[in-house]
């Protein structure tokens, strides 16, 4: 199976390598559209800022072609939040996958979220075998808003989708690749989807 891993200069590369390689896969760490337009899943992960990161993908012409994906697509972080419509980071339009905004978290919450928290409202594939309430571990000052595409919700201070899905693109807002056994059973339901 052909794993691939977008380069795009806002990635966490090495945690998402090493949990594949933990289940026996090697992906590839690539920008390059052919071989991303024939591999069997993507993996769109993300740690960064939004503009910067879609200027990238526009000047690589990596944002049409991710719209244009048919195989399974897992967006993480920074990848969940510019598979959205729009981002209030730098007011960046994003590539408009799932119809949400990503907003700030408000005062008088800490900003960045760093740590556990729990994904509850699980609807989807991807939580095959997992309970609500589970925790998973975040970093992030932006989430996106709830809506129809909304598999998991989690709460710090408001509501929020932890994790999105429609069609062939699912995404999490957590980091699956730092989430312990729970986060590694994530990773298996995508690679097995």
């Amino acid at each position: 199976m052909n794993i691939a891993i977008v380069k795009y200069n806002a990635g966490n590369v090495c945690s998402i390598t090493n949990a594949l390689n933990r289940l026996g896969i090697e992906p590839v760490i690539t920008d390059n559209a052919e071989y991303l337009s024939t591999a069997d899943k993507i993996i769109f992960p993300g740690v960064g800022e939004a503009s910067s990161a879609m200027q990238y993908l526009k000047a690589h012409h990596l944002d049409n072609l991710i719209r244009d994906l048919k195989q399974p697509l897992l967006g993480i972080c920074l990848g969940m939040q510019l598979l959205c419509r729009f981002s209030e980071e730098n007011n960046t339009d994003c590539l408009g996958i799932f119809d949400l905004n990503v907003k700030k978290f408000s005062s008088p919450l800490k900003i960045p979220q760093i740590g556990w928290n729990s994904i509850d409202n699980l609807s989807s594939e991807l939580f095959k075998g997992i309970e609500n309430d589970e925790y998973v571990y975040f970093v992030h000052s932006y989430y996106a808003e709830i809506g129809k595409n909304t598999i998991a919700t989690t709460d710090y201070g408001i509501t929020y989708s932890s994790a999105l899905h429609k069609n062939n693109f699912y995404a999490t807002q957590f980091h699956p690749e730092k989430s312990g056994i729970v986060g590694a059973k994530i990773i298996e339901n995508f690679i097995n989807l």
